[in-house]
């Protein structure tokens, strides 16, 4: 399972919010790029950016500081916040990020979803960020009243690469995953499913293996890895790749072997 490290952007600087809530961003470091490559020295294969500028505006605004991450580390980045049109996904693309997160838009217009997937494949991600079971969208600022389970399902049927699901209650909180939520979505798709929203632990991390035959491929942590909650090396060697339950153990000349 991969840990996935988030970066949320506001205003240039790396912040977490709770909940969602612009109201209640906490600044954790003002270079993203210095943040990015340090997950990646400790060995995350996939970074999480997230514009939050852009996610209320509608209008992506770090493209400047996206592109010098893209730039500094040696893994893929996949981006989501205020992607809405097909020329702020392709300029995305253009800059080296891997994979762009649509969110608002697939609730809104999910024929661009479709002609996106077609046309970008494998590079078109959908977000799903729900309260109570229902898609958020513009930023968490307002709630649909689209099921994310039924969103899912639709997302899967028109090419999504994969879904992020994001349980906003949550998030920021470091309260724990939404393992049934989780459960819910994965069982409606046969594309993978990345957690976010809670994970507070490695022990969260661990609780998350026991969906990984339905599709959960991966998890995004955020506050926890910033207040030192998580050590992202240490979670990398419970649930990454190489896990110690994956590896036979070697048990030398004993009878047992």
């Amino acid at each position: 399972m991969d840990v996935i490290p988030a970066i949320d952007l506001l205003d240039g600087r790396c912040v977490r919010l709770y909940q969602g809530d612009y109201e209640q961003a906490q600044t954790f470091n003002d270079d993203p790029v210095a943040v990015a490559q340090q997950w990646a020295d400790q060995g995350a294969t996939w970074l999480h950016l997230v514009d939050l500028d852009g996610a209320k505006t509608g209008q992506p605004t770090n493209h400047k500081i996206i592109e010098a991450i893209v730039n500094a580390v040696n893994i893929p980045v996949q981006v989501g916040g205020g992607l809405r049109s097909r020329e702020t996904v392709a300029t995305l693309l253009n800059l080296g990020v891997r994979r762009a997160i649509l969110g608002t838009v697939a609730v809104e217009n999910p024929q661009l979803v479709a002609e996106l997937c077609q046309e970008f494949p494998q590079q078109i991600v959908v977000g799903i960020d729900a309260r109570d079971g229902k898609v958020a969208t513009r930023g968490w600022l307002e709630t649909s009243e689209v099921l994310a389970t039924e969103l899912a399902h639709q997302m899967a049927q028109l090419g999504a690469s994969a879904i992020i699901y994001t349980d906003i209650h949550r998030d920021g909180t470091l309260q724990g995953p939404n393992k049934a939520a989780l459960r819910e979505v994965a069982n409606e798709v046969a594309i993978p499913v990345i957690a976010s929203g809670g994970i507070s632990s490695v022990t969260d991390l661990l609780s998350l293996l026991s969906l990984e035959p339905l599709g959960v491929t991966g998890a995004i942590v955020g506050r926890a890895l910033y207040t030192g909650d998580v050590d992202l090396k240490e979670a990398i060697q419970a649930v990454g790749q190489g896990r110690w339950q994956d590896v036979p153990p070697d048990f030398g000349g004993s009878s047992f072997a």
